[in-house]
């Protein structure tokens, strides 16, 4: 889509650039920026000139930048280093993205997460390996997990000053065993619930669920839960919502049976 309101467009190369004049917004993939109009947005300011490396490997885990693709975390997570076999949710999370493969090819890890649409792909992925968000501020910089970063379906606590930089997945979580499940009232619509479950090194195990919630839901444990506290945690969390791609009812009965079965294939 033409965005006509736009009269400038600067590429930023330090981080200084990243302060923003009225009317301006940043632009990585441009994949929600181009898709409706800015009629408030009148300069864009270009992230990928700053030309951070896409993804860092490190003892503590795996760094990604927020310009990274989507296509290209796929592709790092088909050849992932052998004791991080959570790696696996990266495919599983980005098909549940309403986008074909060459939306991946455009659109970034930090574009999605910040868009934070409850049915964010990269959200679920984040919040199911505790992702951390690197933020940088105005004068400093700052981290809070994803789970926090998202306040409601499109919204989040980042102000005008605020980037993220990066999100960082701690080794312990990218060295567990990890499910996503995923439902939709259309084959190939988008995600009405999406759930996750993980048990760690250290036998704790951890179950999210989004798309279904407002806000991701995050459930710690510590071991994993016989099936009935597991249903009565997934029940009882709050932010279930209804729009016209499903019912907050259905929303939490489906929930419930996703996080059921990846309960049984972890046992």
């Amino acid at each position: 889509m033409d965005i006509t309101s736009v009269q400038a467009y600067r590429v930023a190369r330090s981080r200084e650039d990243l302060q923003l004049a009225p009317g301006e917004a940043l632009l990585a993939g441009g994949t929600w920026i181009m898709s409706e109009p800015q009629p408030a947005t009148t300069g864009l300011v270009d992230l990928t000139g700053l030309a951070w490396p896409d993804l860092e490997e490190t003892p503590e885990g795996l760094r990604v930048a927020a310009t990274c693709t989507i296509a290209n975390l796929v592709a790092w997570a088909a050849t992932a280093p052998a004791h991080w076999p959570a790696a696996q949710l990266v495919p599983a999370a980005a098909n549940a993205l309403l986008a074909s493969f060459k939306i991946w090819n455009t659109a970034t890890v930090g574009g999605n997460i910040c868009r934070a649409f409850a049915a964010g792909a990269m959200v679920s992925l984040s919040v199911a390996l505790d992702a951390v968000a690197v933020i940088w501020t105005k004068d400093d910089e700052r981290r809070m997990p994803v789970a926090d970063l998202v306040t409601g379906n499109g919204t989040t606590i980042l102000g005008r000053d605020d980037v993220l930089r990066a999100v960082e997945i701690p080794a312990h979580a990218l060295a567990s065993r990890a499910l996503l499940r995923k439902i939709a009232l259309a084959e190939h619509g988008r995600s009405g619930a999406v759930v996750t479950g993980r048990v760690d090194p250290d036998g704790t195990s951890v179950f999210t669920v989004t798309a279904a919630t407002a806000t991701p839901t995050v459930l710690r444990f510590a071991q994993l839960p016989t099936e009935t506290d597991l249903a009565d945690a997934v029940a009882s969390a709050p932010g279930y919502y209804t729009d016209p791609l499903g019912a907050a009812d259905w929303r939490r009965a489906v929930s419930i049976e996703l996080a059921s079965r990846i309960r049984a294939e972890l046992a």
